[in-house]
């Protein structure tokens, strides 16, 4: 593998576009809120662009730093990635992680309307959470539902936050409300990637739920995450906190629940084949339906 591709495959392209799309439909929506819809002028696009690009140099770099200190488990799991393979020293992949790291800040910080730096400082508290993830001591990543925790908090319930402060501010309840559900949704939802992991993450002492519970048991508790956050949605619409179109984001929430009704059907009824395969269909099912609550939300408040 050539270098630039071997830096390519380190930051696992397609893991970034979820991030992506996530800050663009938060900014979206941000737009959408309310009564009135503010021009598009330069000033108030040039934020976002910065923040989807910061959105996608951010999840390289906490991709990087976890391989840094995965290496001993993909050495088993995933042995063709770059540091395990040998296509990239340890001292290259620090220079990456720096480099993508430093970055994500700067243009964090270029992600100021009006002056506003209230996206910086949450990509600073996320950053902070990707650590903690990643990095001995804390490592929380082998310590179950801590795991899911600090993925949820900054993939899920920051990143919304951050999006929407590339237009408004995020002083009001309608973000963290956004935020709150797709927090709960990957707070289950990550542990769908740790079913094939098990072998690599049992020999580095990784006590994620699978391991401690058995993958039967596990799937039954991530099982609720998959419905009822999106339950919240039309729930919000009742309260006044989502000022989006109501039937739309009513059938938003309805769909999403099927969907995710439909995803623990396929976990639970042979939850054995999760830990068989790299990629089991629901994890392909959680990517699609952040996807579909991505897109939703925002053309539920374009429209």
């Amino acid at each position: 593998m050539s270098k630039p591709l071997a830096y390519l495959d380190l930051a696992r392209p397609f893991t970034l576009l979820m991030p992506m799309l996530g800050f663009f439909s938060a900014a979206v929506t941000a737009w959408g809120s309310g009564r009135s819809r503010p021009e598009l002028t330069p000033e108030l696009v040039l934020p976002v662009v910065f923040g989807v690009l910061m959105a996608g140099v951010f999840n390289a770099a906490s991709n990087a730093i976890n391989q840094i200190y995965d290496l001993e488990i993909d050495r088993i799991n995933k042995p063709k990635r770059p540091l395990p393979s040998g296509a990239l020293s340890l001292g290259e992949v620090w220079g990456f992680t720096a480099v993508t790291y430093g970055l994500t800040w700067l243009l964090a910080w270029l992600t100021a309307p009006g002056g506003r730096r209230e996206c910086f400082w949450i990509v600073v508290i996320a950053g902070v959470f990707t650590l903690v993830y990643s990095v001995p001591p804390l490592r929380t990543k082998r310590h179950g539902m801590w795991a899911n925790l600090t993925i949820a908090i900054p993939r899920g319930l920051l990143l919304k936050v951050a999006g929407w402060s590339a237009v408004g501010t995020v002083a009001g309840s309608e973000p963290w409300f956004i935020g709150g559900i797709f927090f709960l949704f990957i707070l289950g939802a990550s542990t769908t990637k740790d079913f094939a992991d098990i072998e690599g993450d049992r020999r580095d002492g990784c006590q994620t739920l699978p391991i401690l519970y058995g993958v039967k048991r596990a799937a039954w508790m991530i099982a609720p995450f998959f419905v009822l956050p999106f339950l919240l949605v039309p729930l919000g619409v009742r309260l006044g906190v989502l000022t989006g179109n109501a039937a739309l984001l009513d059938g938003l929430g309805l769909l999403l629940a099927a969907y995710g009704g439909y995803v623990v059907h396929l976990m639970v009824r042979r939850p054995e084949e999760m830990a068989a395969v790299e990629n089991h269909v629901s994890w392909k099912h959680m990517y699609l339906m952040t996807m579909v609550a991505q897109v939703g939300f925002a053309l539920s408040y374009l429209l």
